[in-house]
């Protein structure tokens, strides 16, 4: 029987939920954080075989600690290798050899589009956010894209201000009718309350479970479109104790997650 601790803070939750949509052998662009967690906890447990690439140009690193930027030196000791920018995002990413890549924007509507350029209109905005990164290259070729959000109506959206990174654009097959490769595109967004996956035949997220603490109803009500509901909605699976043993002996013995309660994933 698997064994569930109950002292465990949202942000855990939110990693394990990335952990557990990373398959074994799947190539995975990772940032820093949430996404460097989650690729590093399946790699622990279920996914041996996986293997994480930095922006930088670090492949399969192994960090003893949670990496500040993507250019950390902590991910250098026993990597498989230290390229470059162009490694990562040229010669993997556009030759079609990743499999997910982690995201998350100052916006994210229910097809997967994502914002980080400006908030209101472009030639007037309210506030003008940093850009794309490799946000955009990521978003258009890794063939299933983690979206990491916070969930209410500031940072979810029915349609985004202003399409930076491509989800399904406007609804089924207009990522194809863009030119991007038919087998790309969003796979999930993960909240810090609930997990939404996404409809292939409508490009919409829908909910398939709620994390504990949280309901439909009140996911509904921070939620700025009308929500479906997969018939199969179930409450998240909490983090089992082989996860959260993971995360607090071997990827973060200094509690370094601590800092997402601060900044509002609870």
């Amino acid at each position: 029987m698997t064994e569930h601790a109950n002292d465990y803070i949202k942000p855990e939750l939110m990693a394990c939920c990335g952990a557990r949509e990373i398959q074994d052998g799947d190539v995975v662009i990772v940032g820093t954080g949430f996404p460097t967690m989650s690729a590093n906890i399946a790699k622990h447990l279920h996914a041996s075989g996986a293997v994480m690439m930095q922006e930088s140009g670090v492949i399969d690193a192994r960090p003893n600690r949670p990496a500040l930027s993507v250019g950390d030196p902590c991910l250098n000791p026993g990597a498989a290798m230290i390229g470059g920018l162009t490694d990562i995002m040229g010669m993997c990413l556009q030759a079609g050899l990743v499999d997910v890549g982690f995201l998350s924007g100052s916006q994210v509507d229910k097809f997967g589009n994502i914002n980080t350029t400006v908030i209101g209109d472009y030639s007037c905005p309210k506030n003008r956010l940093p850009g794309s990164g490799g946000a955009n290259p990521i978003g258009s070729l890794a063939k299933r894209t983690l979206i990491i959000a916070l969930h209410d109506k500031r940072r979810l959206a029915e349609r985004v201000d202003f399409i930076t990174t491509p989800g399904y654009i406007n609804g089924p097959k207009a990522r194809e009718q863009w030119g991007l490769p038919s087998n790309t595109g969003p796979h999930c967004i993960i909240t810090n309350k609930a997990v939404m996956h996404f409809d292939k035949e409508t490009g919409e997220a829908y909910l398939v479970s709620f994390h504990p603490g949280s309901s439909i109803e009140e996911i509904k009500a921070h939620t700025p479109w009308e929500l479906r509901i997969s018939k199969d909605v179930h409450e998240t699976e909490p983090p089992r104790d082989d996860e959260l043993k993971v995360i607090r002996e071997v990827l973060d013995p200094h509690r370094m997650i601590k800092i997402y309660e601060q900044r509002g994933y609870v």
